[in-house]
């Protein structure tokens, strides 16, 4: 697998494991990437406080000087 593939599952399987249902659409490259996720986790939710729970389900990919994660350029949220 390549090393962007493997960090696009990683990230997906992060997302999906701290967020009740979700699904997440993952991909990019270079350390950027482009992420879609459908939660019913963000009902009721402000696009902020949406955004700030995806945030927290990758914090530990984004973490230290050699994070495979550099910048998350697109982040859509969506409830069911």
């Amino acid at each position: 697998m390549a090393d962007a593939d493997r960090i696009c599952s990683e990230l997906k399987s992060a997302i999906e494991a701290k967020l009740s249902d979700a699904q997440a659409d993952v991909q990019g490259a270079g350390g950027h990437f482009t992420i879609s996720v459908v939660s019913p986790d963000f009902d009721g939710k402000s696009m902020l406080e949406q955004q700030r729970l995806v945030y927290r389900a990758i914090t530990h990919l984004m973490a230290g000087d050699n994070a495979p994660v550099h910048a998350v350029d697109t982040l859509k949220t969506r409830t069911p």
